[in-house]
Order: C-alpha cells, then structure tokens, then sequence
C-alpha cells in the first residue's frame, strides 16, 4: 500500500493537467492571420518592430481542398532598389532578380538569365528593411483586420495567370518585421487600406 500512495498521487496529478488540457483545447480557436493589432502587440518579439508598409498583391486560386475555387491571396514586400524592376514581372521573377543581387555567386541558372539587366541594378544598402523580398500567402476565410478590403481589391484585378506586379495592386499593411541572424520574418497584422494612398 505503501508503493501505491505515490503511484496514486502522481495519476491524479497527471488526471488533473490532462483535464486542464482538454478545457483548453475546446475553448481555444483554430490558428488564423492576427486578428488585431493590439492583441499582436503583446507577443511580439524583442527583436521585432511594428510598422505600415505598402506590399504587393497577387492572386492564386486555390485548386484543391474545402477552399477550392476561392481565392488566396499573396502580399509581397519588395526591397525599394528592385520595385521598379519587378513591375510587369511574375513573383518569380522578381524572387530571381533579389536572390541573385544578394548571392555572392552569381553563376546559378537563374542569375545567368537575367543577363545584362543584373548589372543596372543597384545593390542592396547594408541596413536595408527587409534585407530581402519577403512574402506572405493569407487564405479565406479570415478575422484579420482589414481582409475585406484585401477581397475587394482582388475583385478587381484580372485573374490572368501568371500575374504581374503592378501599381494598382497594392496594399497599406500593418506588418511585424521580425529581424533574425540568419533571416527576416513578415507576419501580416492588418489591412489598413488600398489605392490610392
């Protein structure tokens, strides 16, 4: 009886947190997009910073699972040295274009097809924000602030594959730049409006 007590004790204990646990779980609601930026604010890391930014959308339908026939929806903030490079462009084309301004070897594929043009571009500053082009796919439904104005912009935009980047097909964000040593992290907090600015 005496090895029991403990044993006893320790499977109550364990009862209680899994009991906790499944409170937890039935109250709390799926991961989304934040849904607002003061709820944000108090978990933002000490490396991070909080600021408005105009990005960049695309369209991509969504070809399979519950959302299929929807749209999403991808926001990409471009380093201001290659925005006007990447006008008329795919996303892929301007990812091309900032990756091969920041390697240091240049004799990939994808660097030798952007030619001669590589070389009018100007290199990135040292202390640039974002040190790279950054972006972010958001999928319907969604709490954020602001993804109604996000849906109506879309409404307008030709769904035309592939898409381009262009002017008329931005957006103002609050956005969380988070600065790692090996890396930049977006995260989308809200839409705050669309053009004109």
């Amino acid at each position: 009886m005496r090895i029991a007590r403990p044993f006893r004790r320790l499977l109550l204990a364990a009862i209680a947190t899994l009991t906790l646990l499944g409170a937890l779980s039935i109250t709390g609601r799926p991961a989304r997009a934040e849904s607002s930026a003061a709820a944000a604010q108090s978990t933002a890391p000490e490396n991070s910073t909080d600021l408005d930014q105009i990005l960049f959308l695309q369209i991509m339908p969504i070809k399979n699972g519950p959302n299929r026939g929807k749209d999403a929806y991808t926001l990409a903030w471009i380093p201001a040295p290659i925005q006007k490079y990447c006008l008329g462009k795919t996303h892929d084309s301007c990812a091309s274009m900032d990756y091969c301004l920041r390697t240091t070897n240049r004799d990939v594929s994808m660097c030798r097809n952007l030619g001669a043009a590589l070389t009018h571009m100007p290199a990135y500053p040292r202390d640039m924000s974002p040190r790279r082009m950054l972006s972010i796919t958001l999928f319907p439904p969604s709490t954020m602030q602001g993804f109604d104005l996000l849906q109506k912009l879309a409404a307008t935009m030709p769904h035309t594959t592939p898409q381009l980047f262009s002017m008329s097909a931005r957006v103002k964000a609050r956005v969380r730049l988070t600065r790692r040593p090996d890396d930049d992290d977006l995260t989308i907090l809200a839409i705050l409006s669309t053009p004109p600015f």
